[in-house]
């Protein structure tokens, strides 16, 4: 792995030893996209899995498609001082396309996608399916306090 991130040029972002907080810097999207949709409840039953499942499919087209991101692009350390210098927000899709070691035909087919999608749309089902999926943990919830008491 970290041969193949040193040949493409990629910040390989591992944990350190003894460095148990460094998963903040490998996990960074966790919260931003996953928790903030999902939240920290347990989902564990199928019914739930296959709402999760169809939660992160338009979650991915809406994080991909739709919000911009800012790309750190050079960070120096002068003595205890860090600057850090940032690239315009961008969406993915919109780096993708600016990249040209990525094919036409990918492009192509991104636009195809791209131009079908509906942020709104997203929106409105991301948002039903939050609601779907905290109703049935709720529900699990119940019917485990009534099995409890019998």
């Amino acid at each position: 792995m970290l041969r193949y991130c040193t040949k493409n040029n990629i910040t390989f972002t591992r944990s350190r030893a003894y460095k148990k907080n460094d998963s903040c810097f490998v996990e960074q999207k966790n919260y931003s996209v996953i928790r903030r949709a999902v939240g920290y409840l347990r989902h564990d039953t199928e019914e739930e899995l296959d709402l999760l499942n169809e939660l992160y499919l338009y979650l991915g087209y809406y994080t991909n498609y739709f919000q911009p991101v800012v790309k750190l692009r050079e960070k120096t350390r002068n003595g205890s001082k860090v600057s850090k210098k940032y690239d315009i927000a961008i969406t993915p899709y919109r780096r993708v396309l600016k990249h040209e070691d990525i094919s036409g035909k990918i492009k192509e087919e991104l636009k195809a996608e791209y131009d079908v999608l509906n942020p709104a749309e997203l929106k409105r089902k991301i948002a039903r399916l939050q609601k779907k999926l905290l109703k049935l943990n709720s529900l699990k919830k119940t019917v485990e306090r009534n099995g409890d008491n019998k």
